[in-house]
């Protein structure tokens, strides 16, 4: 039986009123920028802002004091004191009070005058077929936008993946970053509908489900024969929606491939989705790439065939 330990109204609130940000750095814990949120590098199923968590992958979340439960495997009262910082001086900052924002109207970001940067983020740097890349581009699924910081001075490239509604009408786009130092921005844009994120429809029965865009470009490079014929969808995370969305829409999808990472994260969710799939009665297999993802498998297999053409001229 576990010791009764005593907090009053105050020190309850204060506990989960800590900013979750200010405690996982003061704990160790890598954050990783996703979009306002921060994403824990150790679970990035896992986001925080402020005093809120929510882990995408089990679609539960909550405040701090059930934050540190879960995380730290620890009772109630351990979970208090630690946020309380024992009461031996380690205070952590509050969350700022969340302010009701209203909601922002859906708009792609403005389109640069040409590709040139994105071109050679994918197929450079992230070794995506260029006739794939040009494939996307060709569809208006896929572009470099041009946004300028708030003075005008500085100007943000990126690679936006768009999701289209069932009438072509755009209702997604997702931001990748295209410069290859640092921790490159990665995010949807505000006021996206998670139904319609980044998708290819084709004629057969099969649909392919990755976590990003980048990953699912990487494996229609890694598998082109016919990719056409077949449907792919990126969660742009480990929602359910989309995939569902599109299940719904086009009924001649009945077999489907779970391709999320090969990590803890995608793990979970693939089981996760796996039993909402079996629930509704489709059939589905988890596709699981060598590497973290299917953009390494890639990388690794161009490393290798590259490797292989050295040796032979040698």
């Amino acid at each position: 039986m576990g010791v009764y330990v005593h907090f009053t109204d105050d020190q309850k609130y204060r506990a989960n009123n800590v900013d979750l940000v200010d405690f996982l750095q003061r704990q160790g814990e890598k954050l990783i920028s996703s979009g306002r949120d921060k994403r824990l590098a150790s679970d990035r199923s896992i986001t925080v802002r402020g005093n809120e968590w929510y882990d995408h992958s089990a679609e539960s979340g909550g405040y701090a004091i059930d934050f540190v439960r879960k995380f730290y495997e620890c009772s109630y009262p351990e979970a208090v004191t630690l946020l309380l910082g024992g009461e031996q001086g380690e205070i952590y900052r509050p969350a700022q009070e969340k302010k009701q924002e209203p909601k922002k109207p859906f708009a792609l970001p403005p389109a640069h005058t040409d590709m040139r940067r994105a071109y050679a983020y994918l197929v450079k740097t992230r070794h995506i077929g260029r006739e794939v890349v040009s494939f996307f581009a060709k569809k208006k699924l896929l572009y470099e936008s041009c946004e300028k910081s708030k003075d005008g001075m500085k100007e943000y490239h990126n690679a936006v993946f768009v999701g289209l509604d069932e009438n072509g009408v755009a209702r997604h786009a997702h931001k990748r970053g295209i410069y290859t130092l640092g921790q490159a921005f990665k995010g949807n844009v505000d006021g996206c509908d998670p139904r319609h994120s980044f998708h290819w429809l084709g004629e057969s029965e099969h649909l392919y489900v990755f976590e990003a865009p980048v990953d699912m470009l990487s494996f229609i490079t890694l598998h082109p024969q016919d990719w056409q014929r077949h449907s792919y969808v990126s969660l742009c995370g480990v929602g359910d929606q989309a995939m569902l969305w599109m299940l719904e829409q086009y009924p001649q999808l009945r077999q489907v491939s779970l391709c999320l990472d090969n990590d803890e994260a995608g793990h979970k969710a693939s089981e996760r989705l796996k039993q909402q799939l079996a629930e509704q009665g489709y059939t589905s297999e988890r596709l699981t790439s060598q590497g973290k993802d299917w953009n390494d498998d890639l990388i690794e297999a161009i490393q290798q065939k590259s490797s292989g053409f050295e040796m032979r001229m040698a």
